[in-house]
């Protein structure tokens, strides 16, 4: 299996202290179970409407003081776990899209948590966290047809040696290295702020591994704690 060992630019630190990125590393095995995914996460939008943890509102709140830190504007452009929980809280349910999607969505909705999913097969060198300097491609989508953008100069991305791979630290993810659940090597990114207690960033990474070895038994899993201070 392709173990990753992401980097993290500790100039970071200035913006974000305390951060912390839980990297889950998969190989993946034959889906036979996809109900389990849908079921994760109908379950995740039922425990924010009924139930939800003390501290997500502040863990959601300090992501968007950290974005606020490097020019992003949190009201247009939030932090992907924010996203995807006011969509819940408004519609009440979110739809499926993918199995191995799914399951992920269904962590980041039920801990507050941006998790991102990448096809680390895609990728060209190791993966990155730092600050843009404005040239580094990004590929997307636009009003229907694939597009090339760059950031802002000091935005925080996620990249690899061809571009970037993540906009505004965990904002809107690219075209290149997104995952399905036909990839063969998997990369999950949990990404948590002081706010979160360590032990639910932990609590996160195992509701991730269960559910993979639920979905797909016989996936390799390969877990790293990476920590900024």
């Amino acid at each position: 299996m392709i173990v990753v060992t992401p980097s993290v630019d500790p100039s970071l630190a200035r913006i974000a202290p305390g951060f912390r990125v839980l990297s889950v590393s998969a190989q993946a095995a034959p889906i036979t179970n996809p109900a389990i995914a849908e079921a994760a996460l109908q379950s995740a939008c039922r425990f924010i409407v009924e139930n939800d943890f003390p501290w997500a509102d502040e863990h959601l709140n300090a992501w968007a003081e950290v974005f606020k830190a490097f020019g992003a504007k949190p009201k247009r452009t939030a932090c992907s776990a924010d996203a995807l929980r006011k969509r819940v809280l408004k519609d009440g349910t979110m739809p499926a899209i993918d199995p191995v999607v799914d399951l992920y969505n269904a962590v980041s909705i039920q801990y507050a948590i941006p998790v991102g999913g990448e096809n680390i097969s895609a990728y060209s060198g190791h993966p990155r966290l730092t600050f843009a300097d404005g040239s580094e491609p990004f590929d997307t989508m636009k009003a229907g047809e694939p597009v090339i953008e760059f950031p802002d100069a000091g935005e925080v991305i996620w990249r690899d040696d061809t571009g970037v791979t993540c906009r505004r630290w965990n904002w809107r993810q690219g075209i290149r290295t997104r995952l399905d659940s036909e990839a063969q090597n998997m990369w999950f990114i949990l990404e948590s702020l002081p706010a979160m207690p360590l032990q639910a960033l932990q609590d996160a990474g195992d509701m991730l591994i269960n559910g993979l070895e639920q979905l797909m038994p016989g996936v390799k899993t390969d877990v790293k704690l990476i920590t900024l201070g």
